[in-house]
């Protein structure tokens, strides 16, 4: 078996890892790349995934940087199924058209500046009509009962407790002498968070795919977490001011609404303050959490069995149209926004940022992970102004972060999640995380734990073998087959690329084009 790393690899979004088997060939996750200027253009390239020689993807949880490139795929021939628990399937269906409304919409309005300086149109990403063909190909999958996507390979989805319908995926390769066990964390949720349940305790890999998100460092418990919100609200409510809230559309926002309620029913929160929930994929990811109340915790259960909405308040109102979105910021009085992106890089949060962020009456709370080089981090890092729509924003509010609210488990959870694995020769991976986190973590792990630990790089492949020793060497490009030399030169014109090499964008497409047909033609060359 064979592992590639597409993404999530020392950075934390666009997680994707290609997995060659004796049988197949498949995916799991296959996300958006998300953050600075050179780590998204890999968006702009499909061709390390060979999407159409790809037999299958199986989805870990709907987060766009775990799922938001398969339209991209489906487009440039992708035609398998897509396997996903329920509500992962559910949240894909709006979370995809989203998605590719924002790539619309963004490349409209960079083409209205490139048309008039006498510049060629850019194409989206993806349009929604794309997104519109992955929906036929998803497939859900329930928790905990095996499936077999391919011959001799079984794969079981579990809770992983980060977002609604998140899972761990357990992959079993039989094809072998002996049975090999790789497992992909997707995203390790932290215990005892609001709504949603625990991450399953785990025991036995021959590998694992960990992410590292917090892997350096350690969350407020929740009742400090709703004691900051409070202090947060008060500060602002005091001065007449507004509550901005970046919150992801999923998971976050849902949360935030769950803390709200809950420092409404402490007295904590003040009465006559409106809350808006203006992010109208929220508001469907809203519906959807209703709908599958089964996955929910007992607490936010027990609410809803008795008579109770944990996802209502007196003064909250979920705002759909842009005309109300807009009407918010004419409101001169006390307000609390939560609105997406959860790293305020685009969304209807940027417009409030735009009207309030320059004010020192305002509180601005982050309650999720910043990316490197998203508006959310610039700020996070003591940015003094930030350019928001060719307009440069003085940063005068009075910003707090409270990671306590993050769907990610911190360092001491990962590591007593780890803890339970009872294989002291298994193979770790360290992914979807920054570089210097990683390197923290790996050093934790290795001082706790008996398991060795290894930080692969972005296109690195590996081999996996059953009980491998010793350290595992990165893939060479002097491989025996002239396809493995191919894929070596397409991952250096790959990074050529992203450095924004001397060649052309024409030059480069051509030689893509040319390394293209030599690797079809020399798969369709080799002996079946």
């Amino acid at each position: 078996m064979k592992i590639k790393f597409l993404g999530a690899a020392r950075t934390v979004t666009g997680s994707c890892f290609v997995v060659q088997t004796a049988t197949s060939r498949f995916a799991v996750d296959c996300g958006m790349h998300q953050g600075g200027a050179m780590v998204e253009k890999r968006n702009l390239n499909p061709l390390p995934y060979l999407p159409e020689d790809l037999d299958f993807i199986i989805v870990t949880h709907a987060h766009i940087d775990h799922a938001g490139l398969l339209p991209l795929l489906v487009k440039h021939g992708f035609s398998g199924k897509i396997y996903a628990s329920a509500p992962s399937v559910a949240l894909l269906e709006i979370m995809l058209a989203d998605a590719a409304h924002i790539q619309e919409v963004e490349t409209f309005n960079k083409n209205k500046k490139r048309i008039r300086k006498g510049k060629e149109p850019l194409l989206p990403l993806y349009t929604q009509e794309d997104a519109q063909a992955v929906l036929p190909l998803l497939e859900a999958v329930a928790y905990n009962k095996p499936f077999s996507p391919a011959p001799e390979l079984s794969v079981t989805l579990k809770d992983a407790g980060h977002i609604l319908g998140s899972a761990f995926v357990t992959v079993e390769d039989t094809s072998g002498d002996a049975p090999l066990r790789i497992i992909f964390s997707g995203d390790i949720g932290r215990s005892n968070q609001f709504i949603i349940n625990d991450p399953t305790v785990l025991d036995n890999a021959d590998y694992l795919i960990m992410e590292s998100t917090y892997g350096n460092r350690q969350h407020r418990n929740e009742d400090k977490s709703l004691e900051e919100l409070g202090e947060a609200i008060s500060c602002a409510y005091e001065q007449g001011g507004k509550v901005l809230i970046p919150a992801f559309a999923v998971e976050r926002t849902q949360e935030v609404i769950y803390a709200l309620y809950l420092l409404s029913q402490k007295g904590m929160l003040p009465k006559n303050i409106p809350i808006f929930v203006d992010s109208p994929l929220a508001i469907r990811a809203t519906e959807i959490f209703k709908k599958h109340r089964e996955f929910l915790d007992e607490e936010t259960r027990s609410i809803f069995r008795s008579g109770g909405d944990p996802f209502s308040l007196p003064h909250l109102r979920y705002t759909l149209s842009t005309q109300d979105s807009i009407a918010i910021n004419a409101i001169d009085s006390p307000a609390i926004i939560i609105s997406a992106s959860g790293m305020a890089n685009a969304g209807r949060i940027k417009h409030h940022l735009r009207h309030n962020l320059w004010r020192k009456s305002t509180s601005l709370v982050f309650v999720g992970f910043q990316a490197l080089g998203t508006i959310g981090r610039k700020i996070i890092d003591g940015a003094a102004k930030v350019r928001i729509f060719n307009e440069d924003i003085a940063v005068a509010a009075k910003v707090f972060t409270i990671n306590g609210f993050s769907a990610h488990a911190d360092q001491r959870q990962l590591l007593d999640w780890l803890g339970n694995f009872t294989n002291t020769r298994m193979q770790i991976f360290l992914v979807h995380g920054e570089y210097t986190t990683q390197e923290v973590f790996q050093r934790a792990i290795e001082a706790s734990l008996p398991f060795r630990v290894y930080i692969p790089e972005y296109l690195e492949e590996v081999s996996l073998e059953k009980r491998a020793k010793g350290d595992l060497s990165r893939a060479k490009s002097s491989a025996a087959t002239w396809q493995d030399v191919a894929k070596g030169v397409e991952a250096t014109l790959i990074l050529l690329q992203e450095q924004q090499t001397a060649l052309s964008p024409v030059q480069l497409a051509k030689i893509q084009k040319q390394l293209a047909e030599l690797t079809k033609t020399i798969k369709g060359s080799e002996p079946r």
